[in-house]
């Protein structure tokens, strides 16, 4: 232990026990700083779940990634692409590629007796996912697809059951605008709720089989070897990790030419470019985190900077005495930095006992709610990104050490014989 570690200690100690006047002043500082990091901390951790729960929503009904043949016919009713089964395995190989399947979407409306609602079926294979809608399932359970023979199977939203007054083993009559108009008597056999409005009130799920009855394409069979002359609406690409988007994009443009004999021209659009609203609004969380942390930091540092110069005022002759026997400023301004990290560091384990208090409680109890039409969520989300987490408290600690230097400069100005007849 080394003599301005052991003096910091002794007056740290002191101050917590007698010191009446400044015993206060150390109390205020630990709470402004525990205040601060908290906020802090809280702050990160919702703005983590938001982009977190968001993101997974919206891949979950579209992907990362789509390949699709360019278009100008709907947006929700593209052209049909061949399948390839070789082209499909060489994006299954990529390692940053998590999943691959094939999809397709048709426009349609049902109709009940009372109501009637406008969709977008969504038809997809055997090779689909699906570990989102699993996660999100409220009742029934997802369509069971097979290569062989037609289901009629289907997965509606509750918002689409609430609003036509259908349950779980209902048959619906969906209607199809095509020349000449068709309808098909499909069985609801899973109802899923996300929240995402925008995407709850349109989409339903089925066998991709139905879309390639309707609009005569011929069907899909992924085991077949005759799978030169199967259509499909598009490939739904999902990434193991979000941020390889642009990486993995640029590669898919590598291994196949734009304009490839199989496929014809094929356009390539990732989730940021279909739905880049949403991550625009995600980003702008981002600078409000960024402000909330700065205004939090300025607020701690002030505070410490305060704290010390209270600090090194009430101990004036201690300083005296010590530069009357030969120590040096360094070493004094050593033991008043012992004394503010000690401080700072009391102020971080409170602060993250205070949000990790608050966290846990919101996370398993759900006691803030919000509007789901509004924040697609109904109540506030928390992610433990323990390593954002690690480098706050870290960072924290750092910056307010390296900024208290400046004001234990004072130190240095205080003369021994004037400061031991200090009172």
């Amino acid at each position: 232990m080394s003599v301005e570690y052991f003096i910091s200690k002794k007056i740290y100690s002191t101050k917590e026990k007698n010191n009446s006047y400044t015993k206060p002043i150390l109390r205020i500082a630990i709470f402004a700083i525990a205040l601060s990091v908290a906020i802090m901390l809280i702050s990160i951790m919702v703005i983590g779940g938001f982009k977190k729960n968001i993101t997974s929503k919206v891949v979950g009904f579209g992907s990362h990634i789509i390949i699709s043949k360019q278009s100008y016919n709907s947006f929700f009713e593209k052209e049909p692409i061949k399948l390839n089964l070789e082209y499909l395995n060489t994006l299954k190989s990529d390692p940053l590629i998590k999943h691959v399947n094939v999809f397709a979407e048709k426009p349609a409306i049902i109709k009940t007796q009372e109501e009637i609602h406008p969709i977008i079926l969504k038809g997809v294979s055997t090779d689909y996912n699906w570990s989102f809608f699993k996660q999100n399932l409220i009742k029934g359970k997802v369509p069971t697809l097979k290569n062989n023979g037609f289901s009629n199977d289907i997965l509606i939203s509750k918002y689409i059951s609430n609003i036509l007054n259908i349950d779980v083993n209902d048959t619906l009559n969906v209607y199809f605008a095509q020349q000449p108009p068709r309808v098909k008597k499909l069985k609801v056999i899973g109802i899923y709720k996300t929240e995402m409005i925008d995407f709850d009130e349109l989409f339903v799920l089925g066998s991709i089989k139905h879309i390639q009855k309707l609009n005569n394409w011929n069907s899909i069979n992924l085991s077949s070897n005759n799978y030169e002359n199967n259509l499909v609406g598009g490939y739904e690409i999902t990434l193991k990790d979000i941020n390889d988007l642009d990486i993995v994009a640029e590669k898919i443009y590598e291994i196949e030419s734009p304009v490839h004999p199989k496929f014809g021209a094929i356009d390539i659009s990732t989730i940021k470019q279909t739905k880049n609203q949403i991550f625009q609004w995600l980003d702008l969380q981002d600078i409000n985190v960024k402000i909330i942390l700065f205004l939090m930091l300025t607020v701690a540092t002030i505070n410490m900077i305060t704290t010390l110069l209270i600090i090194i005022l009430d101990r004036i002759n201690l300083i005296g005495t010590l530069k009357a026997i030969g120590y040096n400023n360094w070493s004094i301004r050593k033991v008043f930095l012992f004394i503010s990290t000690k401080l700072i560091t009391r102020g971080l384990l409170y602060g993250n006992i205070i949000a990790f208090s608050i966290a846990i409680f919101q996370k398993y109890f759900s006691l803030i709610k919000l509007d789901p039409k509004t924040y697609y969520m109904s109540t506030v989300p928390i992610d433990f990104n323990f390593i954002n987490i690690i480098y706050l408290n870290i960072g924290t600690l750092i910056i307010c050490y390296l900024i208290l230097i400046l004001p234990s400069y004072i130190v240095t100005k205080i003369e021994p014989i004037k400061s031991i007849k200090f009172e």
